[in-house]
């Protein structure tokens, strides 16, 4: 996927996810407080107990299952 491709595809998520003024406050945040999204991550996800994050991510699935080819995700 290009760089292009994929600027797209996120602003879509945040537009359609956030709207579009909370977007752009997203869009500004991340600009402007220069974090380590990789730290930020890890210090989100250590508070979180492993049953309850492996919970969040079969409800998601359940929620957004995945409709694309399968071969794309495996290879």
């Amino acid at each position: 996927m290009s760089t292009a491709e994929l600027m797209n595809r996120g602003m879509e998520c945040l537009l359609r996810e956030l709207g579009i003024i909370d977007a752009e406050q997203f869009i500004s945040v991340i600009i402007r407080e220069r974090d380590d999204y990789t730290k930020w991550q890890r210090e989100y996800f250590d508070k979180m107990d492993p049953k309850e994050i492996e919970a969040a991510a079969l409800a998601f699935d359940k929620q957004n299952p995945y409709k694309g080819d399968p071969k794309s995700i495996v290879s």
